[in-house]
């Protein structure tokens, strides 16, 4: 099992860029891809990103693609999310999720969250 503590979440004005880290503790680190969701208030929880195991690998979301940008330190057991020319429509609790497969499939395991919310 793994655990994961979110952060850098907060409050920004659209157009502006926040940058999310996730720690992650317990198991290897680099045995899991990794990937984050999000969920808007009132909407399900969908995906934002994916990084595989090496970091070598990564798929986004459409609405986010060219404008986020995931990346991992795997000597530093954490996974980032680069967020760039942000909308309100950005706004949610943003979480953590890995998965033991070798590209991010699936989340198994999850943070807590961090919120994330975007002025017009």
């Amino acid at each position: 099992q793994v655990q994961l503590v979110e952060s850098g979440g907060g409050l920004v004005q659209a157009g502006g860029s926040l940058r999310l880290s996730c720690a992650a503790s317990g198991r290897t680190f680099s045995g899991y891809a990794m990937g984050w969701f999000r969920q808007a208030p009132g909407k399900e929880r969908e995906f934002v990103a994916g990084i595989s195991r090496s970091g070598g690998t990564t798929r986004y979301a459409d609405s986010v693609k060219g404008r986020f940008t995931i990346s991992r330190d795997n000597a530093k057991n954490t996974v980032f999310l680069q967020m760039n020319g942000l909308k309100p429509e950005d706004t949610g609790v943003y979480y953590c999720t890995a998965d033991p497969n070798v590209y991010f499939r699936e989340g198994v395991y999850w943070g807590q969250g961090t919120q994330v919310t975007v002025s017009s």
